[in-house]
């Protein structure tokens, strides 16, 4: 990519204008005009770059929740291969969670515990029967099902070198002409970078005040907007409902979804820390918190990590802390995995490298 489309890049991930005409709202904004901006978009969605543009909503304000599975699937050679050959254990588990609307991401990772996916559904019961329904169809075996205990991070997007802390630069309420129509985006916005999301933070759902039409809005939103100029009109999607989803907290952002190996960000993986022995008593000691608290939001910081959570540990697997971290090459990688581990003094921790990418999709709510 060069450096124009990077520009642009860097304001549509958090940003996308909601505006009747939000092309030409962006190319005000970055110096060029609405074909050149419209055309730059259209070139990185065609690519790949981009794979879609809409609306990412939080899952508890919906009335849903949302959980990392871990597990195993038996591993081949011949998983995925271009060679003729009966389908594997693993190339059956893929199949079937393609098949899964509430499955929204899978990868397989370097470690005993090989697979890791994230359902999304109204409560417990529901995840667990997705699961289940998924071990009886596949070789899938040793299951864990993991809640974020913290959340010290999330909602970043990818930077030009780094991923890095999202703006709110979406068009507000207050952000209006005289004639009552919105000018694009607010100028007060450009300079405040949205806050981690730390754990504490009161998120109470909002699903049952919910109206039909919200409902069909937000499963329209978290599609892809059209390929035109006007997209919100051809929608049919009001920009001011889009923002008032944003004011309730509904919505996290409206924004571009990046295929992150397109974008120059090809290597990735889980950094699992262990911090402290967590007891497995409900009630943890004061040491355990503070730990956690304070290595986290150290982790929360490093521009190269994206997602932070601290999440309960299982047998077999003793790590509590799990970072996301990004980057162009297995060297800056590792890198950016050592520098991590010296930045809270923890060498106790394991990588699992990102192998494959079975699925990443949008939950579509309300669907």
């Amino acid at each position: 990519m060069n450096s124009f489309e990077l520009q642009i890049l860097d304001v549509i991930q958090d940003a996308f204008p909601l505006a009747e005409r939000p092309y030409a709202v962006l190319a005000e904004k970055i110096g060029s005009d609405e074909t050149t901006v419209f055309d730059a978009v259209e070139k990185m969605r065609a690519s790949g770059v981009i794979r879609r543009i809409g609306g990412i909503y939080d899952s508890k304000r919906l009335g849903f929740i949302s959980r990392l599975c871990a597990g195993k699937v038996s591993a081949s050679t011949l998983d995925f291969s271009a060679e003729p050959h009966a389908q594997t254990p693993m190339e059956k588990f893929a199949a079937v969670v393609m098949g899964e609307p509430a499955i929204t991401h899978n990868y397989i990772r370097s470690h005993e515990y090989n697979v890791w996916f994230t359902v999304i559904a109204e409560n417990e019961a529901a995840i667990q029967t997705v699961v289940d329904r998924v071990c009886a169809k596949t070789e899938l075996r040793d299951v864990h099902v993991l809640s974020a205990t913290k959340k010290f991070k999330i909602n970043t997007v990818m930077g030009a070198s780094a991923p890095v802390d999202s703006r709110s630069l979406a068009v507000s309420s207050d952000c209006k002409k005289n004639d009552g129509e919105s000018d694009g985006l607010c100028e007060a916005y450009l300079s405040q970078p949205t806050k981690n999301v730390i754990a504490g933070e009161a998120r109470q759902s909002t699903a049952g005040a919910l109206t039909e039409a919200d409902r069909n809005r937000i499963r329209a939103a978290c599609g892809d907007i059209p390929h035109s100029l006007t997209p919100f009109a051809d929608w049919n999607i009001s920009c001011e409902e889009l923002r008032e989803d944003l004011a309730a907290k509904r919505m996290r952002r409206f924004g571009a979804i990046l295929w992150h190996q397109q974008a120059g960000f090809a290597y990735n993986a889980m950094v699992c820390f262990r911090i402290v022995e967590s007891r497995k008593s409900e009630v943890r000691c004061d040491e355990n918190v503070a730990a956690v608290q304070k290595a986290g939001s150290i982790l929360a910081s490093n521009p190269h990590i994206s997602h932070c959570y601290e999440r309960p540990t299982f047998e077999g697997f003793s790590y509590n802390l799990y970072a996301m971290m990004h980057a162009p090459s297995a060297e800056l990688l590792s890198r950016y995995i050592e520098d991590a581990a010296k930045s809270i003094d923890n060498n106790n921790y394991v990588v699992l490298n990102s192998l494959r990418e079975l699925k990443k999709t949008s939950f579509g709510f309300f669907a």
